[in-house]
């Protein structure tokens, strides 16, 4: 479902785009690539002088990591397209070789929230790094749900809202790791809910 349509008029500004790509490697690791592009829409003077138009990229940045099967970062690279200060921003690609050794799911953001916050990163690319672990989470799904471990808990139970171990998700699809109270009407009344699922 959409958002409603606005009460009042308005005019487009900014459009931010962010676009991220899982692939399994031939030699058993992942890719997840991950671009985010920034553009106004109206043309303004750079810095430099210079007119950049509407449309054009302000920002525009990639971002790849290779993981494991555990998603241990095993490899990290940053390029830059488009940059507002030039080499000034650019010149911190490298830095972002430093996410080789965190873990997409134990602490990840915070991780890069301390090695990369304020002058020791570029906000954007930062940004970009921290939507990263719940596309990993995607791209691997598939292969997890073929080869699943019975007797280790998923990962990404009370994750989420829907994913509370004591809600009714939990009970349907992961009664095993269910932590609260079920009585026989409720229990019914959970697997209604889920009775026109695909």
């Amino acid at each position: 479902m959409p958002l409603p349509p606005p009460k009042v008029s308005r005019q487009p500004i900014h459009t931010r785009s962010i676009r991220v790509q899982g692939y399994a490697r031939e030699d058993g690791l992942w890719d997840i690539e991950a671009e985010l592009i920034d553009v106004k829409a109206y043309d303004f003077v750079k810095h430099e002088g210079d007119t950049l138009r509407a449309g054009e990229p302000v920002h525009h940045m990639h971002l790849r990591i290779t993981i494991d099967s555990a998603y241990t970062i095993v490899a990290a690279q940053a390029v830059y397209d488009a940059a507002p200060y030039g080499q000034n921003c650019t010149s911190i690609e490298s830095a972002y070789q430093d996410l080789v050794g965190m873990n997409l799911i134990k602490g990840f953001r915070q991780q890069v929230k301390t090695r990369f916050g304020r002058v020791a990163g570029c906000t954007h690319m930062s940004e970009l790094a921290l939507v990263l672990p719940t596309a990993a989470v995607q791209t691997m799904a598939g292969r997890r749900r073929e080869n699943p471990d019975p007797g280790k808990r998923p990962f990404q139970l009370d994750g989420c809202h829907a994913l509370s171990t004591d809600g009714p998700v939990v009970l349907r699809y992961y009664p095993k790791w269910h932590t609260g109270d079920v009585s026989a009407e409720d229990a019914a009344s959970d697997s209604s809910l889920f009775s026109h699922t695909t």
